[in-house]
This record gives structure tokens, C-alpha cells and sequence, in this order.
């Protein structure tokens, strides 16, 4: 849906000078990408990252995980999104709960599937 400030009755709108285009988010997050997939979240585990259930994430599959960012993980069969870190020579998942010990991404039921790039928030 566009806005045309012109269509308004009463005075022009100062702000009709600054309207943007249309807003396409498809485009903006890249999401024709075959790699790109939105998931929605359920929980509130990360909400000391500003990430709160029902929040749209941006996962792309394509991305490279990386010490500090939040992925998207499959674990024993669970699909879990918590915040990546490196030590000990391997990758860690987690959440933002304190006190709740990071769990280890290893071995064959362990899969780091997408890195999350991008968050739409529709409640606000």
C-alpha cells in the first residue's frame, strides 16, 4: 500500500515533502536469495538480544557462522536459535537466559543451518 500525502484534506503536510517510495520488503531483505528464509520465533530466550517471540527472523543458510551472531541451529532433532561462540575448538549455542549453560553444536545430530541477517518485528 502506498501513501499519497496529496490525497489528505485540510493544509499540505510538511512531511509530503520527505515521502518515500513504496517499501518492498521482499527486495530489501533479499529474500528471492534461495538460501534466505524468514522464522518465526517462538520464546523469549533471547530477548536480552532485542529478539521476543512472534519477531520474524531473516536466516540465511549461505552465511558463514561467526563468534557473536545468532543462528538458527538443528540439534538432536530440535530446531533452536540462540547466539553463536567459538572456543575450545568448536561451536557453542546460547541463549539469553542467564544461568542456562551454552549447549554444544558437535556431532552428528548437530548442524549450524542458517545465521540469522536480518529481524522483522510486526508488534510493536
Amino acid at each position: 500500500m502506498n501513501y499519497n500525502g496529496g490525497n489528505t484534506t485540510g493544509f499540505a503536510s510538511p512531511a509530503g515533502d520527505n515521502l518515500e517510495g513504496r517499501i518492498d520488503l521482499a527486495a530489501m531483505l533479499d529474500l528471492s536469495r534461495p538460501s534466505r528464509y524468514p522464522v518465526r520465533v517462538a520464546g523469549d530466550a533471547l530477548a536480552s538480544r532485542g529478539i521476543f517471540a512472534g519477531d520474524i527472523l531473516i536466516a540465511d543458510a549461505a552465511s558463514p557462522p561467526a563468534h557473536g551472531k545468532v543462528a538458527v541451529v538443528m540439534l538432536n532433532g530440535a530446531v533452536l536459535v540462540g547466539q553463536l561462540a567459538y572456543r575450545q575448538q568448536q561451536w557453542w549455542l546460547a541463549s539469553g537466559v542467564e544461568g542456562t549453560a551454552p549447549i554444544a553444536v558437535a556431532g552428528d545430530d548437530a548442524e549450524i543451518w542458517a545465521v540469522v541477517t536480518g529481524l522483522i518485528r510486526t508488534q510493536v
